[in-house]
């Protein structure tokens, strides 16, 4: 058996300097904390492009439109869908739209639409020296560690030369932050501020104080802030143990402890418009009780891999367990709740906090593998709310069933891009994670019968969109279309070969779902019969029907034939030329330009093939954006706007199952609840 505690620990992140930052939270919110186990330095973070938020998946905030001369009779409102100039483009002898270009004139509109609404942060919270602001060279002596496996983080450093210690923990049952603070230094103190939302990375404008509204209330001893902005009210309240001073201000306060140990509790709720607070927020010792709970229950459901075994023969090993650790721990703060996670989850602002829906399956299909099926429901049930926007959007442009926007926020309402309106491979991904469901998590009729209306759904949906060549006799997927791959003009693509097989996989699945529950599904089976095979050009597969340089002008970005034998089996796909194809990506490929979730990619088609070495140097290899820095994120070493990205975490553990049964015996590992 593993000693879950010990192999969990091993790997607890230990920072002695500024570093990618570590967060705590319980999938519905998460505090994102700097050395001083706070938001102190987040002015040097933010140069790092790193800002520190404090972010949750009911933070959503619409800011109003600004208008201008021509569009002054609806200044201080909110554009609609209809106020959208779309795109035309001919697609099999009609017209379809799209919204893929700005028009000239209708700018705002497109910007306005893309970025509304978004996350916002809901609050900094820092340490204060009497009123003064902390700076990185006031901080020195660190260090710092964050117990995984009771989710605390504990920082001691020197402020001027003196000790202080701070204990940062996150509520497991509602959206409170935690802190323990133990100082001989008179006048420190915390201060929380509130910003202005803003669809950038920080979630933050600290500019506009005067569209926005914080009211300071005490009741019963608790001090609370009711935050009105736009079309959001939420309330902070405090619940402060030890002798202390409070100063509230227009958007901000202070507390200062009296004694050596001051403990505060800060919890973020969102309100019905008008209303008051009658939640009493728990005090610091029910939060660290609540969250040591939570995460050794769940540590302790949670399949792990003890790789302890292989060290002496196999350096890789701990690396590949580190990873595997910390990828669980980012993806239960920030990736299990009611929401599909975003990008950066919630650490910071990714498009604007908003999620993409092919990225679901890359961020979330790994937890019926790891038993961990039930966390992917709360999110699921999501899709099933946004069922009649996504019938409509598929009906728009004459289409049957369902059609998941690229780029949602919370509401469903896709956003206009350049590039997003246009892909469509985030259309199998549900019923691929509904079936991993089915089989290892719900194996039932019950469960099939339950989910049936989604997977006929977005059957009807592929069935719609594949073109008929009638003198071929073939379905193809034609332009406009984008592919997983997105480098391409949508006009000068035809039959992406990833999605042709993606489609193929997951019709002929949706007929094995009917034949489980005796319908008629002969419709889906006669259409993925005959979908046309993957082109092959001297001895590999194309990128797509029409792209036979694809390995000298179009090497770079997602390496997507490699999906047709990584993230699924085709039963089309010949394995000697998968392998040719796998070796030219390897060879000639732009590997600046290749995302986290490509390695987890490929090391699932070289695993498949029977090339495990290569699989483990894959998912290990040390390319740009690959790296898995101290906190356990995947950095994105080329991307600014990217200091994190879930789906790196979320593919590696797609791709371990696969590899751990794969794996040498002399490698001697030991695996728990792993499917």
């Amino acid at each position: 058996m593993i000693d879950r505690k010990k192999l969990i620990n091993r790997h607890n992140p230990v920072l002695s300097k500024v570093d990618s930052p570590l967060s705590v939270g319980n999938g519905e919110f998460c505090f994102t904390a700097d050395i001083t186990g706070l938001q102190t330095l987040n002015e040097t973070y933010e140069s790092n492009h790193f800002p520190l938020c404090t972010m949750s998946n009911w933070g959503w905030h619409t800011a109003p439109t600004q208008g201008n001369k021509v569009e002054s009779k609806i200044q201080g409102k909110i554009y609609q869908w209809d106020d959208l100039e779309l795109t035309a483009y001919e697609h099999a002898g009609r017209t379809v739209y799209y919204p893929v270009e700005k028009k000239p004139g209708n700018a705002e509109v497109y910007d306005w639409l893309r970025h509304n609404p978004h996350k916002f942060n809901l609050g900094y919270i820092g340490l204060s020296h009497k009123n003064k602001e902390i700076k990185k060279h006031n901080i020195n002596v660190i260090s710092q560690e964050l117990d995984l496996y009771e989710g605390t983080i504990t920082s001691r450093f020197t402020l001027n030369g003196e000790k202080v210690e701070v204990v940062t923990v996150c509520d497991s049952t509602s959206d409170t932050i935690a802190f323990k603070i133990t100082s001989q230094i008179p006048g420190l103190g915390v201060r929380l501020a509130f910003p202005y939302g803003h669809h950038g990375m920080s979630g933050s404008d600290w500019e506009n104080v005067g569209r926005h509204s914080t009211t300071w209330n005490q009741f019963d001893g608790i001090h609370a802030a009711h935050r009105k902005m736009d079309d959001i009210e939420y309330f902070v309240e405090f619940n402060i143990q030890g002798k202390y001073d409070f100063y509230p201000n227009e958007h901000s306060c202070i507390i200062y402890g009296k004694d050596t140990t001051v403990c505060i509790s800060v919890n973020f709720r969102k309100s019905v418009i008008g209303t008051t607070s009658d939640y009493i927020t728990p005090d610091y010792n029910t939060v660290y009780r609540n969250s040591c709970v939570s995460w050794k229950e769940f540590w302790n459901t949670v399949g792990l891999v003890d790789f302890s075994n292989a060290l002496e023969k196999e350096s890789r090993a701990m690396e590949l367990e580190r990873r595997m650790v910390l990828s669980l721990y980012l993806l239960k703060i920030q990736a299990m709740g009611t929401l599909p996670p975003a990008e950066t989850g919630l650490t910071v602002n990714s498009w604007y906090g908003r999620f993409h829906s092919e990225m679901y399956l890359w961020n979330s299909a790994f937890l019926p593998l790891w038993n961990l099926g039930e966390k992917l429901l709360p999110s699921l049930e999501w899709f099933y709310s946004i069922i009649p926007e996504a019938k409509a959007l598929a009906a728009s442009n004459g289409y049957k069933g369902i059609r998941w926007p690229k780029q949602p926020a919370n509401t469903g309402r896709d956003a206009p891009s350049p590039i997003a309106p246009l892909l469509v491979w985030q259309q199998p991904n549900i019923i691929y994670m509904l079936e991993l469901l089915y089989q290892h998590t719900f194996k039932s009729l019950d469960f099939l019968e339950q989910h049936w209306e989604m997977v006929s759904g977005l059957a009807d949906f592929m069935a719609s969109i594949l073109y008929l060549d009638k003198e071929k006799g073939r379905y193809e997927l034609i332009a406009p279309l984008i592919p997983a791959q997105e480098v391409f003009d949508p006009l000068s693509v035809k039959s992406p070969m990833f999605e042709m097989e993606y489609f193929r996989f997951g019709l002929k699945l949706a007929c094995e779902w009917g034949k489980r529950l005796n319908k008629d599904t002969a419709k889906w089976r006669n259409i993925a019969e005959c979908i046309a095979e993957p082109v092959v050009l001297d001895g590999r597969y194309l990128a797509h029907a029409l792209c036979p340089d694809t390995y000298t002008k179009y090497n770079r970005d997602h390496p997507m034939m490699i999906g047709a034998y990584g993230l699924i089996i085709s039963d089309k796909v010949d394995p000697s030329i998968m392998k040719a194809t796998l070796e030219k990506v390897l060879e000639c490929w732009e590997h600046e330009s290749m995302w986290g979730w490509d390695y987890a990619m490929l090391a699932m088609c070289a695993t498949r093939l029977g090339l495990v070495e290569l699989a483990i140097d894959l998912l290990l290899s040390d390319t740009p954006k690959n790296q898995y820095v101290a906190s356990g994120n995947n950095f994105q070493a080329t991307r600014t706007d990217l200091p994190l990205y879930l789906p790196g975490n979320g593919s590696l553990l797609l791709a371990l199952p696969l590899l751990i049964s794969n794996l040498p015996k002399e490698w001697g590992i030991i695996c728990e609840n792993i499917i």
